[in-house]
């Protein structure tokens, strides 16, 4: 008799829902994307962080989700750019225009425990499936949310918040300061048991009738999300702005050169700079893609290795808990390297991607 194969555990969407800011933004705010060699490609654009923390917990309550809209909304008004919208300009830069326009929010359930999911040995595959992504279209940028949001609820309780968004949008320093910013505004919103200024009446279907949160929009299983640049590699790097120099070409070249070494991976050839403002609510990002390593000095920049959990995501409490485990991960596809330089104190901290 032949064997039946065991069905693949699913991940169920429960709900889709855009996080809007609670108060309107400025009108005609625009932070600015450099780019010193347009076109930029349109791969550029798919470029991404993702963080996924996860927590125990004996009951992950469906009330929890309504918190989280809530608390995600007010967060959004003291980070405006992480609800608003790629736009090309003229010269070939691009712009986020900051607006309204909001965060893709999604709620989930995974057929699985917390401790099963972690203890998986394709973890970074199947993370894509916690922290959902939709390609930026480079034709039709204005459509495209640059920032998703998803509660995970495993079978034992457990929970995890997967989050994604386009390197062009934040650097991983910032995007940690929007987290723990908006986890700082959860634990007070509960605090004080009451929502923002907002009418109620849209939740008032959830406590009459639970179950309607509970619908399931779509099903998949955990291992067919497209998983396309999450097998590249980073190492994190800080140094003095006296060691790095004028040239920050050359650092990063330097940065590709080390992680090549410590992650025992080929040196690629060429990279993309992304270069984050020293000020996000009022400098640029710049971007220079196909910066070919060979002939840029690499030497001299006294690299020191940094971490991960230098951006303090192992304290970002929910529920009155830390994480259990907090998963980073830069997701780059093609055959390009990524380097992130980031202004940190009186140095820079620096991720270094190694395609894969």
């Amino acid at each position: 008799m032949a064997m039946v194969a065991a069905a693949k555990p699913q991940v169920h969407i429960e709900s889709v829902q855009t996080g809007l800011p609670t108060r309107v933004v400025e009108p005609d705010r625009t932070r600015l994307i450099a780019v010193s060699a347009p076109p930029l490609p349109e791969a550029a654009l798919q470029r991404r962080l993702r963080a996924v923390l996860y927590y125990r917990a004996d009951e992950a309550a469906w009330e929890e989700g309504i918190w989280v809209k809530e608390s995600l909304g007010e967060a959004l008004c003291f980070f405006p750019e992480m609800a608003g919208r790629l736009r090309r300009r003229a010269d070939g830069s691009w712009e986020v225009k900051l607006n309204d326009a909001g965060v893709r929010f999604q709620q989930a359930t995974v057929e699985a425990s917390l401790d099963e999911f972690l203890a998986d040995k394709d973890l970074p595959r199947k993370e894509a499936a916690l922290a959902p992504w939709v390609d930026v279209s480079a034709e039709d940028p204005d459509m495209c949310s640059l920032l998703f949001m998803q509660l995970n609820r495993f079978q034992d309780g457990g929970y995890a918040v997967g989050v994604s968004c386009t390197a062009l949008l934040a650097d991983p320093r910032s995007l940690a300061r929007f987290l723990l910013e908006w986890a700082r505004i959860h634990a007070e919103m509960k605090e004080k048991n009451k929502t923002v200024l907002r009418p109620m009446m849209q939740y008032m279907a959830y406590f009459q009738r639970p179950e309607l949160c509970c619908r399931r929009i779509r099903s998949f299983p955990i291992d067919s999300v497209a998983a396309d640049g999450v097998r590249a590699q980073t190492a994190l790097f800080r140094t003095s702005a006296s060691a790095a120099g004028a040239d920050l070409r050359a650092l990063a070249a330097a940065c590709m050169g080390r992680a090549s070494e410590e992650l025992g991976a080929d040196r690629a050839s060429r990279f993309t700079l992304v270069v984050a403002p020293g000020d996000p609510a009022r400098g640029a990002t710049t971007v220079e893609t196909s910066v070919a390593a060979d002939g840029l000095k690499t030497t001299g920049h006294a690299l020191e290795a940094a971490e991960w959990s230098e951006l303090g995501l192992e304290e970002l409490t929910l529920r009155g808990a830390k994480p259990v485990h907090v998963s980073c991960r830069i997701v780059a596809g093609g055959d390009e390297g990524l380097v992130v330089v980031m202004p940190d104190g009186d140095g820079f901290l620096v991720t270094a991607t190694i395609p894969k």
